[in-house]
């Protein structure tokens, strides 16, 4: 990275807010920062909802690690579809 760039904050994922903390948590242990934006909205403020983007959770992430935070979403986005088997006990 040249020292001329400037780093801000991109959307890597947007969801529910359970999803949403669990796609940061699964990036920070990846050792990428990330940080929940619109987290309180729909509560705080119902008003303010976009018809259509359901109260969307936004993960946010410094533009330098966005490549890398998306090979992390895009691992949980295809564990989400593939879905857990269920085991009996």
């Amino acid at each position: 990275m040249s020292s001329d760039q400037e780093i801000v904050p991109v959307v890597v994922f947007d969801g529910n807010y359970w999803e949403a903390a669990l796609v940061k948590s699964l990036l920070e242990n990846a050792e990428i920062f990330a940080f929940l934006k619109d987290e309180y909205r729909t509560a705080l403020a119902p008003w303010q909802v976009i018809p259509g983007d359901n109260g969307a959770v936004k993960v946010m992430v410094s533009n330098v690690d966005f490549e890398k935070a998306q090979l992390v979403v895009k691992e949980f986005e295809k564990a989400q579809k593939e879905g857990t088997p269920n085991e009996e006990f």
